[in-house]
């Protein structure tokens, strides 16, 4: 599933197309995808310029001078395909700009979403309503995850991984994040001490930068507006690379399974 950094470079992407214009026409191809699509979104969508693109966790947002937000999330396979030679199969749902630029929604696996809600009730809509902060913006901080990671059981690795800590972070970048900031994925969360949090902070926004900075990371179906793939895959230090030696200390890297999920870690570097 593409993670902040690969929804923060689809954004940026469509930005260039979307901003100022305004969409000529939005065809729906299918009622729904994970969950129905509003059935009046084209009405509220075809004739609104747009005044900006950006991100809230994992989710797309285009805000529109009518006051409305389309709420876009790319599931497991969802792309967005801009200017396509011809339609593919799963290409859902069409957005067609008044200088004749065309955006398409494929999504093989229909895990993917769209919605549309009010600009002032956004904070409350149902998918942000209990996110945690930004971990790129002011609000994310050693005081703000201290806070946050207090008295909690949990290891730390699945703490991050809960949008009510922090917003946006998945599987691949909390691996990176933890080998970076030397620190074993089963400590207990509520254990780490400032200085750790301080480093935690640091490594994690330092993975993300990266991480956008090269296109994300193309795993199975992602790719960039433009088709390109993101190639931060080939900065992994941890993450896939079982067996593979630590680029730090040479030691194999290691896999475990924490709550279904595959845990990349560094048994020498990650001990604390």
């Amino acid at each position: 599933m593409p993670e902040l950094p690969e929804v923060e470079t689809v954004c940026r992407g469509m930005a260039g197309v979307l901003e100022g214009r305004r969409i000529a026409r939005v065809e729906l191809r299918r009622p729904d995808l994970r969950r129905p699509i509003p059935a009046d979104l084209p009405a509220r969508l075809t004739g609104a310029r747009v005044t900006h693109v950006d991100r809230r966790a994992k989710y797309g947002l285009v805000h529109t001078d009518r006051g409305d937000v389309a709420i876009l999330h790319l599931g497991m396979s969802g792309r967005i395909r801009l200017d396509p030679d011809g339609d593919e199969k799963h290409d859902h749902v069409l957005i067609v700009t008044d200088d004749g630029h065309r955006l398409a929604f494929n999504d093989p696996r229909r895990f993917g979403s769209l919605d549309i809600a009010r600009e002032d009730a956004l904070e409350a809509h149902p998918l942000f309503a209990h996110l945690g902060p930004e971990p790129l913006g002011n609000g994310f901080n050693a005081a703000t995850l201290a806070a946050a990671l207090k008295d909690r059981r949990s290891p730390i690795k699945a703490a991050l991984l809960d949008q009510t800590v922090v917003a946006g972070l998945g599987n691949i970048y909390v691996c990176e994040a933890l080998h970076q900031a030397g620190i074993s994925p089963t400590r207990l969360a509520g254990s780490l001490t400032r200085p750790r949090i301080d480093k935690l902070v640091r490594a994690i926004r330092d993975v993300l930068a990266r991480a956008i900075a090269s296109g994300g990371s193309s795993l199975r179906d992602y790719a960039q507006v433009n088709g390109e793939l993101g190639y931060f895959q080939h900065q992994w230090r941890v993450y896939g690379r079982e067996g593979a030696p630590c680029p730090v200390c040479a030691t194999p890297v290691r896999r475990m399974v924490q709550a279904g999920r595959s845990t990349f870690y560094c048994p020498v570097c990650q001990k604390a």
